[in-house]
Formats: structure tokens, sequence, C-alpha cells
């Protein structure tokens, strides 16, 4: 049976059906519209396709997820802490590393191939009808909406994949802004974010919208809450703890665990509307103080039957989403796959290789790089490689990234071999990855895929993998 839920009669303009297109024929219409343009910007054009559904985007109560990193980590954390409570959650990512089906999740179960066409034909038959022209982010937007809306969620999760007021999923209107770090080009020369950035990020900020971040810098904090509190937003106590995952997730993803943590309990404790669905043994909801100290057949429950913890929880929760600092041990060589793509991530997958090899020597290492042509900057990504290895041993490889403007991999490597870096250039990801594995020991050695969602996807379709 069909998931969809609108009819004819309940969307404007809708005359009936259009071409049923395949899912391979969504899959190529969507490859063909990212780069469609109008005079009319894109927030406008966006709640102009939003009313012909009978505006879904305003009918769901709704997390954005801002920053310029841990983004998905943070709605996935969110969401797996959100369905342990309870909730029917609905989780939108952006980007996605090989089909468009792993931007929508509902109840962290990715979206069947068949409903995913459905909600696609439905979209673009209305916006053709309509005769309304929209770019993929647009439709993909839109489809998360309907989507979720059709499901009943009780809460959605919409990452904001660049900026936050420009974005169309920042047309629903949020009870929660959760910003996770402000760094690289959203910074100037001291670390401290631009205040175009700011205005960006929190013009999704209304009066009663909660706001919560996790960056560690003092000064984007105070400016930020200034913002906040100007518009008549309630303006949280910032992120400071861990989440307690095993290691080494810890350190490298736990301000990201800790951020999703304060989402939920914020959720609950104030702004859920129907208490009933807080449920007696919440892992994140305030508990009325008891009186005294427990009774003899208190004590004598608890230990028969102890409360799960907030602790236990975090302990069995790992990082399961794809391209993420996804580590896949079972391969010989074992394989880092990693959409970093600015210096910040960069910095965060050296510390996680780091801590990989204090954990378990490895014997080899070889990183394969590729970036878009100016997406970094050349002279801080030199000085921080060439830290790298100074502290531990082993080898980059450049290639050219397979979607874009690229850098140029030879001249890059030709630089970093004149600071006495171990480096050589490839003309494809294919070669580099044969020539990694050939350069390290297969049981004992690692092979890190990073620079971009795009290069992550090479290492897949090089396995045969289509879908996860």
């Amino acid at each position: 049976m069909s998931t969809l839920k609108h009819t004819t009669a309940t969307i404007k303009g809708a005359v009936g059906l259009g071409k049923q297109r395949s899912y391979s024929e969504v899959v190529e219409f969507l490859n063909s519209h990212w780069k469609v343009t109008t005079p009319e910007t894109s927030v406008e054009r966006m709640k102009k396709i939003d009313k012909l559904f009978g505006a879904p985007s305003q009918k769901i109560t709704s997390v954005l997820v801002e920053g310029t990193n841990g983004k998905s980590l943070t709605a996935h954390f969110a969401s797996k802490l959100f369905k342990e409570e309870g909730f029917t959650v609905g989780t939108y990512y952006a980007p996605h590393i090989l089909t468009y089906n792993e931007r929508f999740s509902l109840n962290n179960e990715m979206i069947p191939n068949k409903t995913f066409t459905e909600h696609a034909n439905e979209v673009i038959d209305v916006l053709e009808t309509n005769a309304v022209i929209a770019n993929s982010k647009e439709i993909l937007a839109q489809i998360a909406f309907n989507y979720f809306v059709a499901n009943n969620v009780d809460i959605a999760l919409f990452e904001s994949a660049k900026g936050g007021i420009s974005d169309p999923v920042s047309i629903c209107k949020p009870s929660i802004v959760a910003i996770t770090r402000i760094t690289a080009h959203d910074v100037d020369t001291e670390g401290e974010a631009q205040q175009t950035t700011l205005e960006e990020y929190l013009g999704t900020v209304t009066k009663g919208t909660h706001v919560l971040s996790a960056d560690q810098n003092k000064a984007n904090l105070k400016r930020m809450e200034k913002i906040v509190e100007a518009v008549g937003g309630q303006w949280g106590m910032p992120v400071r703890k861990l989440a307690p995952f095993p290691y080494p997730f810890e350190q490298l993803h736990g301000r990201c665990g800790a951020l999703a943590e304060r989402i939920v309990a914020t959720y609950i404790n104030s702004c859920l509307e129907n208490e009933s669905m807080i449920l007696e043994n919440s892992l994140v909801a305030k508990k009325q103080g008891q009186r005294g100290r427990p009774t003899l057949e208190a004590k004598r429950e608890s230990e028969l039957h102890p409360k799960r913890t907030l602790e236990q929880f975090w302990k069995e929760t790992c990082n399961t989403l794809a391209g993420r600092f996804q580590l896949l041990e079972k391969e010989k060589p074992t394989i880092l796959l990693d959409n970093a793509s600015n210096m910040d991530a960069i910095n965060n997958l050296l510390l996680g290789i780091r801590l990989l090899h204090y954990y378990k020597t490895l014997k080899g290492l070889t990183i394969i790089l590729a970036f878009e042509d100016n997406i970094i900057n050349q002279d801080e990504f030199l000085k921080t490689i060439r830290y790298f290895f100074k502290k531990t041993s082993g080898n980059i490889i450049v290639c050219p990234s397979p979607d874009g403007s690229t850098w140029d991999a030879e001249k890059i490597a030709e630089e970093m071999r004149t600071l006495k870096i171990k480096a050589r250039a490839a003309s494809n990801f294919k070669d580099a990855f044969e020539f990694a594995k050939k350069s390290i020991n297969e049981r004992h050695g690692l092979i890190a895929i990073a620079g971009s969602a795009a290069l992550v996807r090479e290492y897949w379709n090089l396995k045969g993998i289509k879908k996860f």
C-alpha cells in the first residue's frame, strides 16, 4: 500500500497523475536538476512549492541542525536517542554518499526505493503541472516534508547542508536550532565567526525557539546569545562535556553526541506539549525529586530491576553513518572512510588516525586525499600534514577530485615532497587505491580515504557496491 496521504483534491493545481518515472528515472531527473536557477531566491521558491502541498513543513515539529562540521552525526545520534525515548522520528541528511535514499530516515530506517519513487513522482508531477521550476535541493526538501507528515512523525530532524536561513529546509518553524561548530571558511583569522555567518545560522530563530550549540569559542557563544535574546529566542547552556562513546569515538564524536543529548532533553523538558508521551523510564526527562530517603521496597526494586541509564545508551551507541569516520576493520588492510572536506574535519580525521595508532600499532599507513579546487587553504593544509607525518610514519597519495573543479594533484604532491613528506600523485582514485594496497602490510595496515563524499563514493563503486 502506498504511504502517500495526499490526494489530487488536496494539492493545488494537481489535475491527475503525470508521468510515473521509475526509480532510476527519478534519480536521473534529480541528477540533472541540481543547477536549475530562477530570479527567485531558493527560500521564496521553496515556500511556493510547499504551499502547493498544503504546507506540510508547517505541520512538523522540527529541529534544524546547522554548523560547519558534525551535523550529520549530531542528527544521527539525536534520532537514535529519540527512538530510544519512544518517539517516531524522521531525519533528513545532506549530503548522501551513494543513493538519494540515504537522505531520508524514519526511526533510523532508510526510505525504501518504492516509497521514495512514489513521493518523488508526486512532487515532480505537481511541479510540472503548476509550471514551477525547482532544483534538486528543493525537490528533496519537499519529499522530506511530505514523507514525514505522511508517517505522522513526532519530531523531525533536518540537517542544513550549507548555511541556515538560505537552505530550503529552513522554511519549517523549528522548535530547536542546534549549531555544532563554526569553523573553516565561516570564521575570520582570529577564529571568530563572521557576522554574516551568525546571521545566516540564527536567521531561523524566532520568539520561543530554543538554541543550542557545541561551539567552543566563547566569543562566538556570547555573540550568538545576544542575537538569540534580541529576537526572543531561548538560549541554552553551551555543550561542554563529551558523550561517553567507546574508544576512540568519544574524543572524535563525543561533542556531537552531547549536543544530540541536549536536543532530546530540551525537546522533552521544554517543548513537548503532550506530557503523556514522556515515558516513565525516560533517560533524559527531568524527574521530580523524591522527598526523603527511598523506601526499602524501592531499594529492592532498584536492585532487582536496575533501570537503563543514559551512560549505558551511549556506550552501546556507535557511529553507523556511512562515510563519517567509518572504520572497515574486516577489510585487509583496514579501511577508514571519511567525507572530511575542510581543515577542521581533516584535523579530526588525523586525530582519529593517531588514536587508532595508540590503540593498536599500525604497520603501514597510507592516506588518499582529493579536494575540489580552492576548498581548503593550501598553506594550512601542507603545514598540518607535515606536522602529522613528523609524529606518525606513513605516506600520502593525492588524486583529482571526482566531482567539480579539482586541485592540481601533481603540484600538491611535489610541494609535499619538498617538505620531506612521502607523497605521490595518482591520475585517479583506482590507481591511488591499488598503489596504497601494495605499499602497506595487508593485515595490520590502514588506508584512510578522505576529502569529499565523492571520493568515498569512488571506493564503494570500486567495490561494486551501489547502495548500502
